[in-house]
């Protein structure tokens, strides 16, 4: 599998079920949701402005994607809801390894709010994003056991000392 198909494998509704484990306190949660990932049409403006923030010419850009989820922590009643962007800068003489560029997970684009990374799809077939910005960084591990079924963990360090670590299993809903 490459890049493009593994991303093409992840468009679709995804139901989501996570454990996140605080390493600092020590306190475990979990969660669900439900996950939406589409694809953006290319002239779409977002991926235009996150190419020109990063002075990358937009032609360079493979198929933004719009990721959209909304879900409930336990013992939080309040709804937790947001989207984020992924614009892969996929080399074609290289496309295992390259660069990703995102509008941030809550940002409001007033200030536009963008974080750059790198993506890392292994020979196990696990594609691996790495972003770090001045307060953070996170490395997310995502690998599919079938078509409709996938499993993601999330590391996400602040400058703080307050390390986060998530497990997520993922699957389709509705088939594809």
């Amino acid at each position: 599998m490459d890049i493009k198909e593994f991303l093409e494998l992840s468009v679709g509704k995804w139901f989501s079920q996570r454990t996140i484990h605080n390493l600092s306190s020590g306190q475990l949660q979990a969660g669900k949701s439900n996950l939406t990932i589409d694809f953006l049409p290319e002239n779409e403006p977002t991926i235009i402005q996150l190419c020109e923030h990063y002075q990358v010419n937009p032609s360079d850009a493979w198929k933004g994607l719009k990721l959209t989820w909304e879900g409930t922590v336990d013992g939080d009643s309040k709804q937790q809801a947001g989207s984020t962007i992924l614009v892969p800068l996929i080399d074609d003489s290289s496309p295992q390894a390259g660069q990703l560029l995102q509008t941030r997970p809550g940002a409001d684009h007033s200030p536009f709010k963008t974080s750059k990374g790198h993506y890392l799809l292994g020979e196990d077939e696990v594609l691996v994003l790495t972003t770090e910005t001045d307060t953070f960084s996170v490395e997310e591990r995502l690998w599919y056991l079938m078509p409709n079924l996938r499993l993601r963990t999330t590391v996400v360090k602040q400058n703080n000392g307050l390390t986060q670590a998530s497990f997520c299993s993922e699957i389709r809903m509705g088939g594809k």
